[in-house]
This record gives structure tokens, C-alpha cells and sequence, in this order.
């Protein structure tokens, strides 16, 4: 098979992952700087918040497993294709070469056996380091049920290591990749978090999660999330909403990924990480999933209307980062520019607070004449479990 094909079918099989930001581009290069393809090219970010490309690709996509939802289960008759490590250093190089990408994501099916796959692996990314001197940015993905000889040896070539939890629940894993056990990822999410430094996986380590394929509800999804977080300190958790590509009868009946769902997770998981939330105070057992039509932030806001409004001038940080409409740089800039002048609601908008949803929960000169008078404050508490339509009328 020619190495095109081998790349197309690969690149092609690796973009269910959610650990790296997928879709790639065909801006061809005239007469200026950089350049993209369409084979294996994705998009992440750098913790300061730079856009980075990335090869995104799997070693192979033949696999032992037979994990109901996954488009490369050995069932499965589709075309397979395997890279020899050279191969993937011939790809990479002459990417990067041409500026497609600044860096390698690196993935596999499972081929023999975890160890197997994984010597494979290390091989590839051995190469790249030592006998190419690629210097580049290296994410791999950890086999579950490798030998922690092998995550230890692979944790020293890459820059971030991770593992997919694949689903929320171990009953879920029982359910559609009966093959998976959750005790084999969180030992490697333990070994690396106890051993992470400036020269083992120092870019950290993430996870993800499929949403949609179970039927555990948000509040399951969130409480894995935190545990997560709390326990093996995650730069992230990525949450990639169930597409279906196989059918099974243990498999959801849907015709699309439940993406505003997806959304919802990922605007929480921010909340969890940057606001201070806990998931006690956006989900409980008579409350179990999020508000398909209010971000979960708004959605909070107008469930503790007793709170509001904030005084913007003298509240504390925490307090800043519960109002909608402001994140945390504009409240950090809220922070700082008060020390100096009196902050009114016209300052805001300099500041990057997004005024339509501030105003209805701040002090403002707005606030005072049209909340408080035409008493939409009662009316929203009155109403907001009858008519989620009436809450979003004030945005």
C-alpha cells in the first residue's frame, strides 16, 4: 500500500478522538508563510493560548478490541492500514519541513497486545527524538493495560501523555468495550501524575470521555470529571459526543452527535477548572442534566437570584466570577482597575464583560431603573421552574 493511502485511511481513523481539536484545512501556500493539508492536520492550543497544528494520526487502525461504538473494532469490515515507525518519522519531518505542523499526535488500535503496541510506539517516537533530533511538540496515547515499564519509557519521549476513560462508568465499559477495564487507565493516570516533571510528560496529561453512547446523566458525567481533576490533577478532560458509525442493539437509536450537550459539558468543565464551582452547585439529584437552552453559569445565576445583584466596585473576585457575563480576565481587570477609579457599568464593555447578560446581575444604573421596577426579579423566581422562555427574554 502507498504511503498516501496509509495516511489517508489512518489520518481518516483518528479523527473521533477528542484529545486534539480535528478539521484541517486546503489554504495552500502563495508566496507567504505556512501551509496546510488535509490529511492529518488538527488543531490544539498551548496553555497560553496559542493555536498549534498538529499530524494527527494512528499508528494503525487494526485492533484486537471490539468496543461497540468505535469505528475501528475488529468486527468491523473496513479497509485497514498499518505505518512502520520509519514511516511515521518520514511523515512527520517532511510536514514539518513544509510548516503543515509544529508537532506529532500519535494514537494507535491495539495490535497483538497492549505491550506490543505500545513497544511499537516507543520505537516511533524513540526514532523521531534520537535518530532525527525532532525537537517538536509529541502528544501520544498511553495503551491501557501496558506494562509500567512501558508508560514510564514512553512518558520520557513525549510531552503530554494521555489515556481515554472512554466512558463515565464502569457498567458502561462492561456494556460496549467489555475489553476495557477503568482500573487499567487510572494506573496510568496515577503512575504519571506521581512522576511528572520538567522532563517526564511536562505538558501533563488529559482523558476523554464519550457522551451519549450510556445513560449516565450529566450529573454522573460531572462527578467523574471532578474526581478526575481531584485525583490525578488532569490538565484536561475532553468530552466527545457519541457519533454513530456502528449499529448495535446496545447502542443509542440517534441520527446525530448530541453536540449542545457536549457544549454544556465543556462550558461546566470551565466553570469546575477556572470559576470556582463545585458540581454540587450546578447539578444535584432533583436537577441531573443541564439546561439545553441557558449556559450553566446563567442558569445558576437565575436559580440564586437571591445573590444578585453584585456590587461590582467592592464584591471579591469569586463573587465577579459568578455573574454571567463576566470571565475571569475581565474580572481580574475588574480587580485591578477599581483600585484606581470608581468602575461604572459603561467601563465594563472596555473591560470584555458582555454587557447583555451582566446588566440583568449588577449594580448598574440599568439594574435599578428596569429590574427592580417592573419587579422581574419576582417574577423570575415565581416562574423560572414553569418557563425557561420567560428567563431567556432577558437575554
Amino acid at each position: 500500500m502507498e504511503l498516501q493511502e496509509k495516511l489517508k485511511i489512518l489520518a481518516d481513523s483518528a479523527k473521533y478522538d477528542a484529545s486534539c481539536s480535528s478539521s484541517g484545512s486546503v489554504r495552500k501556500n502563495q508566496d507567504g508563510i505556512g501551509n496546510t493539508a488535509v490529511s492529518g492536520i488538527c488543531h490544539s492550543f498551548a496553555s497560553d493560548g496559542r493555536c498549534i497544528s498538529l499530524l494527527k494520526i494512528l499508528f494503525t487502525n487494526c485492533c484486537i478490541f471490539d468496543c461497540k461504538y468505535c469505528l475501528n473494532r475488529r468486527s468491523n469490515h473496513i479497509k485497514r492500514a498499518m505505518f512502520t515507525p520509519e514511516e511515521v518519522c518520514h511523515i512527520t519531518l517532511n510536514f514539518y519541513r513544509r510548516n503543515y505542523i509544529e508537532g506529532l499526535f500519535l494514537s494507535s488500535g491495539i495490535v497483538k497486545s497492549p505491550d506490543y503496541t505500545m513497544e511499537l510506539l516507543i520505537q516511533t517516537i524513540s526514532l523521531l527524538r534520537h535518530k532525527y533530533h525532532f525537537n517538536g511538540y509529541i502528544h501520544a496515547k498511553a495503551i491501557p493495560g501496558a506494562s509500567q515499564k512501558l508508560v514510564k519509557e514512553l512518558g520520557h519521549y513525549v510531552d503530554r501523555l494521555s489515556a481515554n476513560i472512554e466512558l463515565p462508568t464502569e457498567n458502561g465499559l462492561k456494556l460496549l468495550a467489555p475489553n476495557k477495564k477503568s482500573e487499567n487507565v487510572a494506573n496510568i493516570m496515577n503512575y504519571v501524575d506521581k512522576n511528572r516533571s520538567k522532563k517526564y510528560v511536562p505538558a501533563g496529561q488529559s482523558t476523554q470521555m464519550i457522551i451519549g453512547a450510556t445513560k449516565e446523566s450529566d450529573l454522573e458525567i460531572m462527578n467523574k470529571s471532578a474526581s478526575l481533576y481531584r485525583s490525578f490533577h488532569l490538565k484536561r478532560v475532553f468530552y466527545s459526543a457519541y457519533v454513530p458509525v456502528n449499529k448495535d442493539s446496545h447502542l443509542p437509536s440517534i441520527s446525530c452527535p448530541p453536540l449542545k450537550r457536549e457544549n454544556r459539558l465543556y462550558q461546566a468543565d470551565w466553570l469546575l477548572r477556572f470559576y470556582h464551582f463545585q458540581v454540587k452547585d450546578l447539578l444535584d439529584q432533583n436537577n441531573p442534566n443541564f439546561n439545553t437552552l441557558l449556559d450553566p453559569k446563567t442558569d445558576w445565576a437565575l436559580r440564586h437570584l437571591d445573590e444578585f445583584p453584585k456590587e461590582i466596585n467592592t464584591c471579591t473576585y469569586y463573587d465577579l466570577l459568578k455573574i454571567p457575563g463576566i470571565g475571569v480576565k475581565s474580572a481580574k481587570r475588574i480587580i485591578t482597575s477599581r483600585k484606581h477609579f470608581t468602575i461604572h457599568f459603561e467601563d465594563l464593555k472596555k473591560m470584555g464583560v458582555v454587557l447583555k447578560r451582566a446588566k440583568y446581575f449588577t449594580n448598574s444604573e440599568w439594574f435599578q431603573k428596569n429590574w427592580i421596577e417592573n419587579n422581574l426579579v419576582w417574577e423570575c423566581r415565581e416562574e423560572k421552574s414553569k418557563n425557561v422562555t420567560e428567563q431567556l427574554r432577558l437575554f
